[in-house]
């Protein structure tokens, strides 16, 4: 779903940094991050981390294709430029009809997010044809287009019932998007897409996806920080804000150390770096959403740090790094080959602490977390002082 790209300048563009429009956009996703994990923190329930774990993926699937077109066309371009600002400017409204989503404001949002795919398959499907560039790019651009076109009966046919029944509906259509997406969009006679395809160039889509963590992690911290100026100030509140604080730096350092900053070699090294790539991308995605149950744990806390820990609460404040760690450990193997021994001990320890962390109060089980991760960045640092590693990414077929 791309355009190939014209002209040595323009190819030296995509090689580099990303673009300050891409920047942009991704303020946009600052904004939806805030609301999925605000519209969390408000209910903790199964039935609502189902629901923001639905439009989780929906956002993630825009961002990531259009952080994937953008790699293999040239920004230079100006209706290129203003393709990526009106996704920019329709994802900003995706957000605002998110936390009602699965209220009154559904059908706002499945439009919204049927037009965006829709509206960007369709523009790349006719400036492919007009450009008269390889065949292949128009193929791509359909199969990406009709399989979202299928989704686009399962978002709006959900937006129109209520209850339970939206939920189900748009949890089984983003799968099918997703499996689609796997698989390479797979249609009769034109066959599926191959990663090879897409061009991606590692040094900028690592980058990327780079500074999609750090979005995640200042949205922890705004988060964090926005609830406890809403509170009063008091010694417990401010013990938490230390403790969630603690969290999201060391979040940071796991993250950063050593993989976080050699997937770009790792890439460059890899036998398919475009497939792995797209592999990368899975992984910076299950990390994203651990960030952000670590900002729903920050406003746990600091509004109530000492009481009972209902079992949906501890099922956050654990689960969040739990689910940092499956990521990071993906990460891990996406760089290395292997997945560190800390990341399953971490994993460990926070399935040891779930039994007992109904039985202490919110602020100790999230601070046990963290220890937990500090441990975990502790022997990260010391395994690399030992054993210095390079990038020794898998073998794709």
């Amino acid at each position: 779903m791309a355009i190939a790209a014209e002209g040595g300048a323009e190819a030296a563009g995509r090689a580099g940094r990303p673009a300050s429009l891409e920047l942009l956009f991704d303020l946009v996703y600052v904004f939806a991050l805030v609301s999925l994990t605000k519209t969390l923190a408000d209910e903790v329930s199964w039935t609502n981390v189902a629901r923001m774990v639905v439009l989780l993926l929906a956002f993630t699937l825009v961002w990531s294709l259009t952080t994937w077109s953008a790699d293999t066309i040239g920004l230079n371009r100006p209706l290129v430029r203003w393709q990526i600002l009106g996704v920019a400017a329709a994802s900003l409204l995706l957000a605002a009809a998110a936390p009602d989503a699965y209220e009154e404001r559904g059908l706002l949002f499945a439009v919204t997010y049927v037009t965006i795919h829709l509206g960007s398959g369709t523009y790349y499907l006719v400036a492919n044809l007009l450009s008269g560039s390889d065949p292949a790019e128009p193929r791509r651009s359909v199969r990406v287009f009709l399989w979202e076109a299928v989704a686009a009966l399962g978002w709006i046919g959900g937006a129109l019932v209520e209850g339970p029944a939206r939920l189900t509906i748009w949890a089984l259509t983003v799968a099918l998007e997703y499996a689609a997406a796997v698989l390479g969009w797979p249609l009769p006679r034109i066959g599926r897409s191959r990663a090879r395809e897409w061009r991606l160039t590692g040094e900028r889509v690592a980058e990327r996806y780079r500074q999609f963590v750090i979005i995640a992690l200042g949205v922890s911290l705004l988060v964090i920080g926005t609830t406890f100026s809403q509170e009063e100030y008091t010694l417990d509140r401010g013990v938490a804000l230390a403790v969630v604080f603690t969290t999201v730096v060391l979040m940071w350092r796991i993250y950063i150390y050593r993989a976080g900053e050699l997937l770009t070699e790792a890439i460059a090294r890899s036998t398919n770096p475009s497939l792995l790539t797209q592999s990368a991308a899975l992984t910076h995605l299950i990390m994203v959403a651990g960030i952000a149950g670590s900002a729903v744990t920050g406003h746990l806390v600091v509004v109530r740090p000492f009481g009972d820990t209902p079992p949906s609460w501890a099922a956050v404040i654990l689960g969040a790094p739990a689910l940092f760690l499956v990521g990071r450990g993906l990460l891990d193997y996406t760089v290395f080959g292997r997945i560190s021994r800390s990341r399953v001990a971490g994993l460990a320890l926070l399935g040891a602490l779930a039994p007992v962390s109904t039985l202490m109060p919110p602020v100790v089980v999230a601070l046990l977390a963290t220890v937990v991760l500090a441990l975990i960045a502790a022997a990260n640092l010391v395994s690399t002082r030992l054993h210095a590693r390079d990038p020794r990414p898998p073998t794709f077929g």
